[in-house]
């Protein structure tokens, strides 16, 4: 009886929530109710979460309208404005030694730690232990950064009033799907106010995706087991591109022969043909032999006024994991520090402070000569380096490639 009488209620309740009715008001409890029924049960349903699922997960869900970045119901309003007087940052900011410092100790003893199963995730995935355990170490301080958002909430909340609505309606029906799998309670599902989850920080789509149960406990756990982090960091590499046995990139010392205007992933050439040119690197040792005919590019993040790279198509494919020269870059030196605790040769020199707003002035200058520079947004990537440099050889200047 008294079971018959609890199902009775939740079923009252669930009739109750999902038609609109209110246990906590709030400004937009009615419109995000709505917006539930109306757009996330059906397509739910239609991908196969269940109705018991829906009843437990979205009963009594309310918007968090405390995240950042929101814009209202629909993603109608208008997204935050973008403070172009704010400065414009050098590389050079995110590779203090401090930083590395920090974090080396650490990886070093999660190395020694996992030595047997990081051999066992470098054996099936093809992907370096180092570059793993460095990814680890940015996205989450190897689990030790506080995460404290209900997934759920936060992907519901951006999918009803973020800017990007119908790439989060996605990622609440994946979420759905995560919960119904019952790899993590709801409780346990912890995520970044923007949706990234656990210790790799992936959004609830990567983790159907590349999650691995690799501790053989039967679940996918990205929160609190270390291994599961690890080895769901690698097969995400591995699905994305990675090339075993290559290393990530290089530091060189690049001759003033060899312009800066050759940056970029589309100026690939043989690193062989590199060495002809008088590229070297700056330990003095030779390229790998097996990496001499393959291919790779320069990869400069401050132009000339910082150290100088050959970069592999494994510096790109850390790149798919955050969209930024620096955090790829950040991580590859990261995974060499874990070896010999040094910083680049190469000195960050001097940079004439500016704005976003002048770079944003610059980059619709240089699109009206022609050149491409990638979106005219105030960042400075390989597209608007290089079309930097161009313009400075064609007013006959020795080109740099970076403001001023």
């Amino acid at each position: 009886m008294i079971r018959r009488f609890a199902t009775l209620c939740s079923a009252v309740l669930a009739a109750f929530v999902f038609s609109g009715f209110q246990l906590q008001a709030g400004q937009y409890d009615a419109q995000f109710r709505q917006f539930l029924n109306t757009e996330i049960v059906p397509a739910a349903r239609q991908a196969g979460v269940s109705q018991a699922t829906l009843d437990r997960e979205l009963s009594g869900l309310t918007p968090d309208t405390s995240l950042p970045g929101l814009v209202g119901p629909g993603g109608k309003g208008s997204p935050p404005k973008v403070n172009f007087q704010s400065e414009f940052k050098s590389p050079a900011r995110y590779f203090r030694d401090s930083q590395f410092n920090a974090l080396v100790p650490r990886g070093r003893s999660l190395m020694q730690k996992h030595a047997g199963t990081i051999r066992k995730i470098e054996a099936q995935y093809g992907v370096p232990g180092r570059i793993i355990l460095a990814i680890w170490a940015r996205e989450s301080g190897y689990g030790g950064a506080k995460i404290p958002h209900d997934a759920l909430r936060v992907v519901a909340t951006q999918a009803f009033m973020g800017q990007r609505p119908d790439f989060f309606k996605g990622e609440v029906i994946a979420a759905l799907k995560i919960l119904q799998n019952g790899d993590i309670s709801r409780q346990a599902m912890k995520s970044s106010w923007g949706g990234a989850m656990g210790q790799p920080q992936f959004l609830p789509s990567s983790y159907l995706k590349y999650a691995v149960d690799f501790d053989g406990d039967g679940k996918r756990n990205i929160w609190t087991s270390q291994v599961d982090t690890m080895a769901s960091i690698a097969h995400y590499l591995s699905e994305h591109g990675w090339a075993k046995d290559r290393d990530w990139g290089y530091e060189v010392i690049l001759p003033e022969s060899v312009s800066c205007t050759r940056e970029g992933p589309d100026n690939r050439q043989k690193i062989s043909a590199f060495v002809r040119e008088g590229v070297r690197r700056v330990s003095g040792k030779p390229f790998p032999d097996h990496e001499l005919n393959r291919p790779g590019n320069i990869l400069l993040p401050a132009g000339r006024y910082g150290p100088a790279f050959i970069a592999t198509e494994n510096f790109y494919v850390i790149k798919d994991y955050n969209e930024s020269d620096t955090y790829a870059l950040f991580i590859g030196h990261l995974a060499d520090r874990y070896g010999s605790n040094k910083g680049f040769a190469g000195e960050w020199k001097p940079m004439k402070e500016t704005t976003r707003g002048a770079v944003r002035n610059l980059q619709q200058r240089l699109e009206g000569l022609g050149h491409d520079v990638g979106g005219a947004d105030g960042l400075i990537g390989f597209k608007t380096r290089r079309s930097i440099g161009k313009d400075q050889e064609k007013n006959g200047f020795f080109a740099t490639c970076w403001v001023g």
